[in-house]
């Protein structure tokens, strides 16, 4: 499929997402002018290829907090492996992951002032304070950007409570954090314009599918049989996947399709409904 061209100016070749997921970037939180906060960044799957990678961050304070260094390990057996990023090896290369940094924060801030369709190439450039080229150095498009921040920042938003869930209050638990991202972080802005852009652009969709939301998934369904106690067979696996249907389905028609807001009290009433006699602790 042919890239896509801002100003006439041809794109770099496709880069390797797992490799870009395993790179330092700037920490996500409040899109607001305070300082974002500096955390810890968990581990999260992703498929990339067909092959599944994962990847994780560690955020400094540093006044604007900025996207931590990020690790490469398994999510599924909590291995982390650390790596050298590109700011470690000199002044040329601290001030190009500088730039790098701040397309990847003006990419977030943007979008949530102008949305996907003001959001440019050109208005990022300006945002960031860097050449054209400079974005161009590591993306193609705006699509791309938006999803290198998906999926780094899905890492921390989209953990589960629990590394190895085992009970339906896990589940819930999860269930209240993903409304909490789609609904309201940053990150599910950029996700929601992603899943829309999707429906029109062939691209956009399997570069989400294959390198975010199957994999998303998969680990999700595992989880959920985890939580009920289920046998790793086929047909517990099936049971599973019915039910994290039956929760996420009415979150994205929530927030895609009525522009409504994912409260808890909603949450609740919809995994009372699906997870009867189960409540949080406070």
């Amino acid at each position: 499929m042919a890239a896509t061209v801002v100003n006439s100016q041809q794109p770099p070749p496709d880069k390797d997402h797992a490799a870009i997921a395993a790179q330092p970037r700037p920490a996500t939180g409040s899109r607001s002018g305070a300082s974002r906060a500096a955390g810890d960044r968990a581990v999260a799957d992703r498929a990339v290829g067909g092959r599944a990678t994962a990847a994780a961050r560690a955020a400094g304070a540093r006044g604007n907090a900025t996207k931590g260094d990020a690790v490469k390990g398994s999510a599924v057996k909590g291995e982390v492996a650390s790596t050298g990023g590109a700011g470690s090896s000199g002044g040329s290369g601290r001030r190009s992951e500088a730039a790098r940094l701040a397309v990847l924060n003006a990419t977030d801030d943007l979008l949530v002032e102008v949305g996907f369709e003001g959001l440019t190439i050109e208005g990022i450039a300006a945002a960031a304070g860097v050449a054209k080229q400079t974005i161009y150095r590591w993306w193609k498009s705006k699509v791309d950007i938006l999803f290198d921040n998906l999926v780094l920042d899905a890492a921390t938003g989209l953990a589960w409570p629990a590394e190895n869930p085992a009970d339906p209050g896990d589940l819930r638990a999860y269930i209240h954090r993903f409304a909490d991202f789609l609904g309201a972080a940053p990150a599910g802005k950029v996700l929601q314009a992603l899943l829309g852009h999707a429906q029109l652009d062939a691209r956009t969709a399997e570069l989400l599918h294959d390198g975010f939301l199957d994999a998303l998934r998969a680990r999700d369904v595992e989880h959920t049989r985890a939580c009920l106690g289920g046998s790793a067979d086929e047909h517990a696996s099936d049971e599973a996947a019915v039910l994290l249907d039956a929760l996420l389905a009415p979150l994205y028609h929530r927030a895609l399709v009525l522009r409504r807001p994912l409260d808890p009290a909603f949450v609740d009433a919809l995994l009372d409904q699906h997870l009867p006699g189960l409540h949080l602790p406070g």
